[in-house]
């Protein structure tokens, strides 16, 4: 499912089964755009925080040519960090299909 804000934008979305297929290979660096709290309450295992309120796509890290994959709570805040990558033309367009809330229903995996 894709799905744009503004003109015509569209990001693709990974489930959290496919996400999760990622890590597990190490095929992915996943940057998490919740706030340090939300963040600190509770992640997927091995990811970045980048608090969208401070969000910057120049500070994205380099990722030794795996997929980088934003996430939120629930897809809305990564959509807009997808955004911002797109005017800054940062090579980022996946982010998890219903965030991190579709992670924690999934029974995956959560580090704290």
């Amino acid at each position: 499912m894709a799905f744009g804000f503004g003109k015509s934008a569209a990001h693709r979305e990974v489930t959290a089964q496919e996400l999760d297929t990622m890590v597990r290979a190490g095929d992915v660096v996943v940057v998490d755009v919740r706030e340090v709290d939300e963040f600190a309450s509770g992640h997927i295992p091995g990811a970045i925080n980048m608090p969208l309120s401070t969000f910057q796509p120049s500070k994205l890290p380099d990722t030794g040519g795996k997929s980088l994959v934003l996430n939120c709570l629930g897809g809305k805040r990564s959509a807009m960090a997808l955004e911002k990558c797109g005017v800054a033309q940062a090579a980022v367009d996946t982010h998890l299909a219903g965030g991190f809330g579709a992670w924690q229903s999934a029974g995956l995996p959560v580090e704290r």
